[in-house]
C-alpha cells in the first residue's frame, strides 16, 4: 500500500508517495530538513545550493555508515571463524582427554 505524506523541508511542502510507514517518511523528511537547514544556517547559499550540499553531506554519512557496516560484518565473520576453530580444538581436546582416561583405566 502506498502512503501519501505531506512534509515540509526548508519551508517548502512536498507530498511524497512511499510504501513505508508514514512515521518513517516523516522521520526521513525531518532528517533531510535538518541537514538542509544546517547548510543554509552555516553559509549564505541559495536554496538549490543548500539542497545539493545537504545531499552531499547525507551521501557522505551514508557511505561512511556502509563502510562501518562492512567492517563490522568482516569482523563478525572473523569472530565466527575463530569460534568454529576453537570449537574444533575443544572437541579434539575432549577426544584426547577421553582417550587418555581410557588408557589410564586399563
Amino acid at each position: 500500500m502506498k502512503n501519501r505524506v505531506t512534509v515540509t523541508i526548508a519551508g517548502q511542502e512536498y507530498t511524497l508517495v512511499a510504501a513505508e510507514d508514514v512515521r518513517y517518511v516523516q522521520r526521513v523528511a525531518s532528517h533531510v530538513d535538518a541537514k538542509v537547514q544546517e547548510v543554509l544556517d552555516g553559509a549564505k547559499v541559495s536554496m538549490v545550493d543548500g539542497a545539493v550540499l545537504a545531499a552531499v553531506n547525507i551521501a557522505d554519512e551514508y557511505f561512511k555508515e556502509v563502510e562501518t557496516a562492512e567492517n563490522l560484518r568482516r569482523q563478525l565473520k572473523e569472530y565466527l571463524e575463530e569460534a568454529t576453530k576453537m570449537k574444533l580444538e575443544l572437541s579434539e581436546a575432549k577426544r584426547e582427554i577421553f582417550k587418555l582416561q581410557n588408557q589410564k583405566a586399563k
